[in-house]
Protein backbone atom coordinates (compact mmCIF):
# COMPACT_ATOMS: atom_id res chain seq x y z
CA UNK A 1 0.00 0.00 0.00
CA UNK A 2 1.35 3.28 -1.08
CA UNK A 3 1.41 6.56 0.97
CA UNK A 4 -0.72 7.81 -1.73
CA UNK A 5 -3.14 5.16 -1.45
CA UNK A 6 -3.78 5.06 2.47
CA UNK A 7 -4.16 8.85 2.39
CA UNK A 8 -6.81 8.60 -0.44
CA UNK A 9 -8.85 5.78 1.60
CA UNK A 10 -8.32 7.69 4.80
CA UNK A 11 -9.55 11.42 3.20
CA UNK A 12 -12.61 9.41 1.87
CA UNK A 13 -13.70 7.48 4.51
CA UNK A 14 -13.58 10.77 6.31
CA UNK A 15 -15.74 12.15 4.05
CA UNK A 16 -17.79 9.72 3.76
CA UNK A 17 -17.96 9.57 7.73
CA UNK A 18 -19.49 13.03 7.57
CA UNK A 19 -22.19 12.93 4.87
CA UNK A 20 -23.10 9.01 5.81
CA UNK A 21 -22.67 8.06 8.73
CA UNK A 22 -26.10 9.87 10.16
CA UNK A 23 -27.92 8.23 7.53
CA UNK A 24 -26.52 4.41 8.43
CA UNK A 25 -27.07 5.36 12.36
CA UNK A 26 -30.45 6.30 11.64
CA UNK A 27 -31.64 3.25 9.36
CA UNK A 28 -29.62 1.30 12.18
CA UNK A 29 -31.53 2.83 14.66
CA UNK A 30 -34.83 2.35 12.90
CA UNK A 31 -34.43 -0.97 12.72
CA UNK A 32 -33.29 -1.89 16.37
CA UNK A 33 -34.99 0.70 18.22
CA UNK A 34 -34.21 3.98 20.11
CA UNK A 35 -33.04 2.33 22.77
CA UNK A 36 -30.17 0.71 20.78
CA UNK A 37 -28.78 4.09 19.14
CA UNK A 38 -25.17 2.79 20.46
CA UNK A 39 -25.34 -0.28 18.84
CA UNK A 40 -26.45 1.35 15.45
CA UNK A 41 -23.45 3.72 15.72
CA UNK A 42 -21.02 0.62 17.03
CA UNK A 43 -22.01 -1.12 13.67
CA UNK A 44 -21.29 2.39 11.82
CA UNK A 45 -18.10 2.77 13.28
CA UNK A 46 -16.81 -1.22 12.66
CA UNK A 47 -17.94 -0.72 8.66
CA UNK A 48 -15.81 2.55 8.49
CA UNK A 49 -13.00 0.69 10.13
CA UNK A 50 -13.47 -1.83 7.90
CA UNK A 51 -13.12 0.21 4.67
CA UNK A 52 -10.05 1.60 6.49
CA UNK A 53 -8.73 -2.18 6.56
CA UNK A 54 -9.26 -3.21 3.45
CA UNK A 55 -9.73 -0.56 0.73
CA UNK A 56 -5.70 0.08 0.97
CA UNK A 57 -5.15 -3.24 -0.32
CA UNK A 58 -8.63 -4.50 -2.35
CA UNK A 59 -8.58 -0.87 -3.79
CA UNK A 60 -11.27 1.68 -3.43
CA UNK A 61 -15.14 -0.01 -4.74
CA UNK A 62 -16.39 1.53 -7.81
CA UNK A 63 -19.68 2.82 -5.45
CA UNK A 64 -18.08 3.16 -1.80
CA UNK A 65 -21.21 4.40 -0.45
CA UNK A 66 -23.04 1.32 -1.43
CA UNK A 67 -20.59 -0.89 0.18
CA UNK A 68 -20.81 0.39 2.97
CA UNK A 69 -24.04 0.20 3.60
CA UNK A 70 -24.18 -3.33 2.24
CA UNK A 71 -21.23 -3.95 5.09
CA UNK A 72 -23.92 -2.17 7.79
CA UNK A 73 -26.36 -4.47 6.83
CA UNK A 74 -24.70 -7.42 6.85
CA UNK A 75 -23.50 -6.71 10.10
CA UNK A 76 -27.00 -5.47 11.18
CA UNK A 77 -28.73 -8.90 10.47
CA UNK A 78 -25.53 -10.63 12.35
CA UNK A 79 -26.19 -8.43 14.68
CA UNK A 80 -29.95 -9.14 15.07
CA UNK A 81 -29.75 -12.98 14.81
CA UNK A 82 -27.57 -13.19 17.68
CA UNK A 83 -29.58 -11.05 20.00
CA UNK A 84 -33.01 -11.62 18.98
CA UNK A 85 -33.78 -13.98 21.42
CA UNK A 86 -31.69 -12.57 24.30
CA UNK A 87 -32.71 -8.86 23.63
CA UNK A 88 -35.98 -7.92 22.88
CA UNK A 89 -35.93 -5.27 19.70
CA UNK A 90 -38.37 -2.23 20.67
CA UNK A 91 -38.16 -1.36 17.48
CA UNK A 92 -41.70 -1.01 15.67
CA UNK A 93 -40.40 -3.01 13.52
CA UNK A 94 -39.89 -6.10 15.56
CA UNK A 95 -42.93 -8.22 14.15
CA UNK A 96 -41.65 -8.32 10.91
CA UNK A 97 -38.09 -9.23 12.07
CA UNK A 98 -39.04 -12.63 13.84
CA UNK A 99 -38.60 -14.96 10.86
CA UNK A 100 -35.18 -15.04 8.22
CA UNK A 101 -37.51 -14.55 5.60
CA UNK A 102 -39.00 -11.44 6.78
CA UNK A 103 -36.08 -9.82 8.34
CA UNK A 104 -33.90 -9.64 5.24
CA UNK A 105 -36.90 -8.63 3.23
CA UNK A 106 -37.46 -6.06 5.70
CA UNK A 107 -33.91 -5.44 6.33
CA UNK A 108 -32.95 -4.82 2.79
CA UNK A 109 -36.31 -2.56 1.92
CA UNK A 110 -35.38 0.13 4.84
CA UNK A 111 -31.59 0.41 3.71
CA UNK A 112 -33.52 1.72 0.03
CA UNK A 113 -32.74 5.55 -0.13
CA UNK A 114 -36.43 6.81 0.23
CA UNK A 115 -36.91 4.60 3.40
CA UNK A 116 -33.22 6.05 4.54
CA UNK A 117 -34.58 10.03 4.20
CA UNK A 118 -37.76 8.35 6.05
CA UNK A 119 -35.17 7.53 9.08
CA UNK A 120 -33.48 10.12 9.16
CA UNK A 121 -36.72 12.54 9.34
CA UNK A 122 -37.50 9.91 12.40
CA UNK A 123 -34.31 10.25 13.92
CA UNK A 124 -34.18 13.94 13.60
CA UNK A 125 -37.75 14.20 15.94
CA UNK A 126 -35.92 11.60 18.22
CA UNK A 127 -33.14 13.79 18.94
CA UNK A 128 -35.21 17.04 19.32
CA UNK A 129 -37.47 15.63 21.42
CA UNK A 130 -38.54 18.28 23.87
CA UNK A 131 -37.96 15.90 26.83
CA UNK A 132 -34.19 16.28 25.79
CA UNK A 133 -32.49 19.46 27.04
CA UNK A 134 -32.00 21.90 24.45
CA UNK A 135 -28.35 21.94 24.84
CA UNK A 136 -28.32 18.34 24.51
CA UNK A 137 -30.57 18.17 21.38
CA UNK A 138 -28.16 20.68 19.46
CA UNK A 139 -25.00 18.28 20.56
CA UNK A 140 -27.18 15.14 19.89
CA UNK A 141 -28.21 16.11 16.08
CA UNK A 142 -25.01 16.76 15.51
CA UNK A 143 -23.57 14.07 16.78
CA UNK A 144 -25.84 11.60 15.36
CA UNK A 145 -26.89 13.25 11.86
CA UNK A 146 -24.20 15.68 11.57
CA UNK A 147 -21.57 13.41 12.15
CA UNK A 148 -19.37 15.78 13.89
CA UNK A 149 -17.11 14.21 17.01
CA UNK A 150 -18.02 15.35 20.10
CA UNK A 151 -14.40 17.43 20.06
CA UNK A 152 -15.55 19.12 16.84
CA UNK A 153 -19.09 19.91 18.63
CA UNK A 154 -17.39 21.22 21.99
CA UNK A 155 -14.60 23.38 19.30
CA UNK A 156 -17.86 24.80 18.16
CA UNK A 157 -19.67 25.62 21.45
CA UNK A 158 -16.35 26.75 22.92
CA UNK A 159 -17.10 23.80 25.51
CA UNK A 160 -15.14 21.11 26.54
CA UNK A 161 -15.16 17.82 24.94
CA UNK A 162 -16.05 16.49 28.00
CA UNK A 163 -19.34 17.94 28.55
CA UNK A 164 -20.41 17.32 25.16
CA UNK A 165 -19.77 13.60 26.19
CA UNK A 166 -21.90 13.86 28.90
CA UNK A 167 -24.52 15.71 27.04
CA UNK A 168 -25.01 13.34 24.50
CA UNK A 169 -24.76 10.87 27.21
CA UNK A 170 -27.86 12.29 28.83
CA UNK A 171 -29.93 12.32 25.69
CA UNK A 172 -29.38 8.56 25.40
CA UNK A 173 -30.37 7.99 28.57
CA UNK A 174 -33.37 9.89 28.25
CA UNK A 175 -33.88 8.05 25.10
CA UNK A 176 -34.21 5.12 27.16
CA UNK A 177 -36.06 5.97 30.41
CA UNK A 178 -38.74 7.75 28.25
CA UNK A 179 -38.79 4.98 25.81
CA UNK A 180 -39.07 7.47 22.78
CA UNK A 181 -39.91 6.57 19.60
CA UNK A 182 -39.11 6.50 16.38
CA UNK A 183 -42.10 8.43 14.44
CA UNK A 184 -43.22 11.07 13.23
CA UNK A 185 -45.95 13.01 15.13
CA UNK A 186 -49.14 14.08 13.75
CA UNK A 187 -51.57 16.46 14.68
CA UNK A 188 -50.93 18.93 17.17
CA UNK A 189 -48.08 17.13 18.60
CA UNK A 190 -46.60 17.73 15.54
CA UNK A 191 -47.25 21.58 15.88
CA UNK A 192 -45.14 21.37 18.83
CA UNK A 193 -42.58 18.76 18.21
CA UNK A 194 -41.76 20.55 14.66
CA UNK A 195 -41.17 23.67 17.01
CA UNK A 196 -38.41 22.23 18.49
CA UNK A 197 -36.93 20.33 15.77
CA UNK A 198 -36.78 23.93 13.99
CA UNK A 199 -35.49 26.04 17.10
CA UNK A 200 -32.39 23.22 16.96
CA UNK A 201 -31.90 24.07 13.23
CA UNK A 202 -31.85 27.70 13.97
CA UNK A 203 -29.43 27.52 16.55
CA UNK A 204 -27.71 24.91 14.48
CA UNK A 205 -27.60 27.55 11.67
CA UNK A 206 -26.65 30.31 13.85
CA UNK A 207 -23.75 29.22 15.24
CA UNK A 208 -22.15 28.55 11.77
CA UNK A 209 -23.12 31.75 10.50
CA UNK A 210 -21.73 33.34 13.68
CA UNK A 211 -19.41 30.68 15.17
CA UNK A 212 -18.70 31.83 18.65
CA UNK A 213 -15.45 29.90 17.54
CA UNK A 214 -12.27 32.71 18.36
CA UNK A 215 -10.55 31.90 15.49
CA UNK A 216 -13.56 30.66 13.01
CA UNK A 217 -16.25 33.75 12.13
CA UNK A 218 -18.03 31.46 9.88
CA UNK A 219 -18.18 27.49 10.13
CA UNK A 220 -19.72 26.80 6.53
CA UNK A 221 -19.98 22.85 7.54
CA UNK A 222 -22.64 23.64 10.49
CA UNK A 223 -24.47 26.09 7.86
CA UNK A 224 -24.32 23.22 5.63
CA UNK A 225 -26.38 20.66 8.34
CA UNK A 226 -28.44 22.72 9.44
CA UNK A 227 -29.47 23.14 5.58
CA UNK A 228 -29.26 19.64 4.71
CA UNK A 229 -31.94 18.52 7.29
CA UNK A 230 -34.56 21.74 6.88
CA UNK A 231 -34.42 20.88 3.14
CA UNK A 232 -35.24 17.52 3.54
CA UNK A 233 -38.55 18.42 6.47
CA UNK A 234 -39.37 19.97 3.24
CA UNK A 235 -39.19 17.15 1.22
CA UNK A 236 -42.04 15.16 3.34
CA UNK A 237 -46.13 16.32 2.86
CA UNK A 238 -46.71 16.65 6.72
CA UNK A 239 -43.47 18.42 7.80
CA UNK A 240 -43.57 20.74 4.73
CA UNK A 241 -45.47 23.86 6.69
CA UNK A 242 -44.96 27.72 6.13
CA UNK A 243 -42.27 28.21 8.68
CA UNK A 244 -40.10 25.58 7.64
CA UNK A 245 -40.14 26.84 3.88
CA UNK A 246 -39.53 30.30 5.81
CA UNK A 247 -36.66 28.66 7.54
CA UNK A 248 -34.87 27.61 4.26
CA UNK A 249 -35.62 31.16 2.53
CA UNK A 250 -33.74 32.52 5.73
CA UNK A 251 -30.35 30.06 5.34
CA UNK A 252 -30.92 30.92 1.40
CA UNK A 253 -30.49 33.88 1.50
CA UNK A 254 -27.28 34.37 4.19
CA UNK A 255 -25.53 31.84 3.07
CA UNK A 256 -25.86 33.72 -0.74
CA UNK A 257 -23.44 36.17 0.73
CA UNK A 258 -20.85 33.86 2.07
CA UNK A 259 -18.50 34.86 -0.58
CA UNK A 260 -18.39 38.49 0.22
CA UNK A 261 -18.17 37.97 3.83
CA UNK A 262 -14.53 37.50 4.30
CA UNK A 263 -11.69 38.76 2.19
CA UNK A 264 -8.88 35.87 1.15
CA UNK A 265 -7.25 36.31 4.45
CA UNK A 266 -10.13 36.09 6.24
CA UNK A 267 -10.49 39.37 7.32
CA UNK A 268 -14.10 40.51 8.07
CA UNK A 269 -15.83 42.51 5.62
CA UNK A 270 -18.52 44.61 6.53
CA UNK A 271 -22.40 44.76 5.04
CA UNK A 272 -21.59 48.14 3.28
CA UNK A 273 -17.98 47.16 2.02
CA UNK A 274 -18.90 43.58 0.32
CA UNK A 275 -19.23 43.15 -3.00
CA UNK A 276 -22.56 42.33 -3.75
CA UNK A 277 -21.88 41.02 -7.28
CA UNK A 278 -20.04 37.87 -5.31
CA UNK A 279 -23.38 37.40 -3.93
CA UNK A 280 -24.78 33.94 -5.43
CA UNK A 281 -27.77 35.12 -7.30
CA UNK A 282 -29.03 31.42 -7.02
CA UNK A 283 -29.20 31.12 -3.73
CA UNK A 284 -30.87 34.44 -3.56
CA UNK A 285 -33.60 33.41 -6.09
CA UNK A 286 -34.00 29.88 -4.00
CA UNK A 287 -34.54 31.61 -1.04
CA UNK A 288 -36.76 34.52 -2.25
CA UNK A 289 -38.98 31.68 -3.90
CA UNK A 290 -39.22 29.90 -0.45
CA UNK A 291 -40.24 33.03 1.15
CA UNK A 292 -42.96 33.14 -1.15
CA UNK A 293 -44.11 30.12 -0.47
CA UNK A 294 -44.06 30.07 3.48
CA UNK A 295 -46.97 33.08 3.22
CA UNK A 296 -49.27 30.60 1.57
CA UNK A 297 -51.17 30.40 5.01
CA UNK A 298 -51.71 32.72 7.96
CA UNK A 299 -48.94 31.48 9.82
CA UNK A 300 -46.63 34.74 10.70
CA UNK A 301 -43.48 33.50 12.80
CA UNK A 302 -39.70 34.58 13.96
CA UNK A 303 -38.50 33.00 11.06
CA UNK A 304 -40.51 34.67 8.07
CA UNK A 305 -39.62 38.22 9.74
CA UNK A 306 -35.93 37.29 9.70
CA UNK A 307 -36.00 36.11 6.66
CA UNK A 308 -37.94 38.67 5.03
CA UNK A 309 -35.44 41.06 7.00
CA UNK A 310 -32.36 39.06 5.54
CA UNK A 311 -34.57 39.59 1.56
CA UNK A 312 -34.39 43.29 1.94
CA UNK A 313 -30.68 43.34 1.97
CA UNK A 314 -30.27 40.99 -1.31
CA UNK A 315 -32.01 42.66 -2.85
CA UNK A 316 -30.43 45.76 -2.11
CA UNK A 317 -28.73 47.22 -4.91
CA UNK A 318 -25.68 48.70 -2.75
CA UNK A 319 -25.55 49.43 1.15
CA UNK A 320 -27.09 53.25 0.56
CA UNK A 321 -30.03 51.89 -1.44
CA UNK A 322 -31.05 49.59 1.41
CA UNK A 323 -34.47 50.22 2.34
CA UNK A 324 -34.11 50.90 6.00
CA UNK A 325 -37.62 52.38 6.65
CA UNK A 326 -38.91 48.95 5.81
CA UNK A 327 -36.51 46.83 7.85
CA UNK A 328 -37.27 49.12 11.05
CA UNK A 329 -40.87 48.30 9.98
CA UNK A 330 -40.00 44.24 10.32
CA UNK A 331 -37.87 44.79 13.13
CA UNK A 332 -40.46 45.87 15.16
CA UNK A 333 -42.83 43.26 13.69
CA UNK A 334 -40.24 40.58 15.47
CA UNK A 335 -39.74 42.43 18.72
CA UNK A 336 -43.73 41.67 18.56
CA UNK A 337 -42.74 38.14 18.13
CA UNK A 338 -39.36 37.38 19.81
CA UNK A 339 -38.75 39.92 22.69
CA UNK A 340 -35.19 40.62 23.41
CA UNK A 341 -32.51 42.87 23.12
CA UNK A 342 -30.69 41.48 20.72
CA UNK A 343 -33.78 42.31 18.38
CA UNK A 344 -33.96 45.92 19.88
CA UNK A 345 -30.51 46.16 19.26
CA UNK A 346 -31.01 45.42 15.32
CA UNK A 347 -33.99 47.51 15.15
CA UNK A 348 -32.25 50.46 16.86
CA UNK A 349 -29.35 50.29 14.21
CA UNK A 350 -32.31 50.50 11.71
CA UNK A 351 -34.03 53.27 13.22
CA UNK A 352 -30.32 54.94 13.03
CA UNK A 353 -30.02 54.28 9.27
CA UNK A 354 -33.46 54.90 8.25
CA UNK A 355 -33.52 58.36 10.16
CA UNK A 356 -30.33 59.55 11.78
CA UNK A 357 -27.95 58.56 13.95
CA UNK A 358 -28.58 60.55 16.89
CA UNK A 359 -31.63 58.44 16.58
CA UNK A 360 -30.36 55.29 16.56
CA UNK A 361 -28.08 56.55 19.71
CA UNK A 362 -30.77 57.31 21.64
CA UNK A 363 -32.86 53.95 20.86
CA UNK A 364 -29.91 52.07 22.31
CA UNK A 365 -29.52 53.95 25.00
CA UNK A 366 -32.84 53.12 26.22
CA UNK A 367 -31.88 49.25 25.79
CA UNK A 368 -30.82 47.47 29.24
CA UNK A 369 -29.11 44.43 29.79
CA UNK A 370 -26.22 44.35 26.80
CA UNK A 371 -23.60 46.35 28.64
CA UNK A 372 -21.08 44.31 28.00
CA UNK A 373 -21.95 43.05 25.04
CA UNK A 374 -19.46 43.42 21.77
CA UNK A 375 -22.49 43.81 19.60
CA UNK A 376 -24.34 46.40 21.21
CA UNK A 377 -20.66 48.55 22.42
CA UNK A 378 -19.83 48.46 18.01
CA UNK A 379 -23.42 49.50 17.62
CA UNK A 380 -23.02 53.14 20.00
CA UNK A 381 -19.43 53.55 18.55
CA UNK A 382 -20.33 53.53 14.86
CA UNK A 383 -23.15 55.92 15.32
CA UNK A 384 -20.96 57.96 17.83
CA UNK A 385 -18.10 57.97 14.94
CA UNK A 386 -21.46 59.20 12.40
CA UNK A 387 -21.91 61.59 14.64
CA UNK A 388 -18.39 62.99 14.49
CA UNK A 389 -17.85 62.00 18.26
CA UNK A 390 -14.31 60.19 17.16
CA UNK A 391 -13.47 60.30 21.62
CA UNK A 392 -16.95 58.64 22.30
CA UNK A 393 -16.00 55.95 19.35
CA UNK A 394 -13.07 55.20 20.50
CA UNK A 395 -13.86 54.56 23.67
CA UNK A 396 -16.82 51.84 22.56
CA UNK A 397 -14.55 50.22 20.04
CA UNK A 398 -12.04 49.69 22.75
CA UNK A 399 -14.79 48.57 25.67
CA UNK A 400 -16.24 46.13 22.36
CA UNK A 401 -12.50 44.60 22.43
CA UNK A 402 -12.93 43.39 25.39
CA UNK A 403 -16.13 41.73 25.95
CA UNK A 404 -15.84 39.62 22.13
CA UNK A 405 -14.13 36.14 21.97
CA UNK A 406 -13.99 36.44 18.35
CA UNK A 407 -10.41 37.32 17.29
CA UNK A 408 -11.59 38.52 13.78
CA UNK A 409 -13.97 41.07 14.98
CA UNK A 410 -11.19 42.31 17.53
CA UNK A 411 -8.57 42.92 14.21
CA UNK A 412 -11.99 44.62 12.83
CA UNK A 413 -12.48 47.09 16.00
CA UNK A 414 -8.66 47.79 16.10
CA UNK A 415 -8.92 48.68 11.99
CA UNK A 416 -11.69 51.00 12.71
CA UNK A 417 -9.59 52.79 15.42
CA UNK A 418 -6.65 52.55 13.81
CA UNK A 419 -7.78 53.72 10.14
CA UNK A 420 -10.68 55.52 10.75
CA UNK A 421 -10.49 57.33 14.33
CA UNK A 422 -6.87 57.91 14.45
CA UNK A 423 -6.75 60.71 11.34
Amino acid sequence: MSEETGANVQQLVGHLFRHEAGRMASVLTRLLGPNQIEVAEDIVQDSLIKAMELWPYHGIPQNPSAWLYKVAKNKTIDYIRSNQRKNKLESALQEEMKSEWSMSSRVNQIFKEEEIQDSVLRMMFVCCHPSIPQESQIALTLKTLGGLTSLEIANAFLTSEDTITKRIYRAKEKIKEEQLSMEVPTGTELVVRLGSVLKVLYLLFNEGYNSSHPDMLVREDLCEEAMRLTYLLIQYPITSQPRVKALVALMCLHVARFPSRLDDKGVIILLQDQDRTKWSRPLIERGMAFLRESFDGEQLTEYHVEAAIASVHAVAKDFSNTNWTELLKLYQTLLELKPGPMVELNMAIALGYARTADEGLKALGKISGLDNNHLYLAALGNFCLMEGNKEAARQYFTQAISHTTSNKEAELLKRKISGTIAK
